[in-house]
């Protein structure tokens, strides 16, 4: 099944600080799913100014527990980056397939 994930990042004004202690070790979970063929796409989410302040992926798993597993680990998760976090099912359109 392939997910749109949408996560906006939490609001206070230590969140940018979360985010940031946080990007290496998310974008490392990220490479790991990605090599497994899990992670399709991904961008952080920009404000007007340009600051990350969420992020979309679309991943494909499985199972819903697959899914479950990797928010399970997911550092931005874990560290209070990401606040609202939307999950939708979806389909890649065959023309963006590689």
């Amino acid at each position: 099944m392939q997910y749109l994930v949408v996560a906006y990042d939490e609001q206070d004004e230590d969140a940018p600080k979360r985010r940031m202690a946080a990007r290496d070790a998310h974008l490392a979970l990220i490479a790991k799913y990605k090599a497994a063929g899990n992670m399709k796409m991904g961008a952080a989410l920009l404000d007007e100014q340009g600051n990350m302040v969420g992020s979309t992926l679309i991943v494909e798993f499985e199972t819903p527990e697959l899914l479950q597993a990797w928010f399970d680990e997911e550092p931005y998760l874990l560290q209070d980056v990401w606040g609202e976090v939307m999950v939708t099912q979806c389909k890649i359109a065959p023309s963006f397939v590689n």
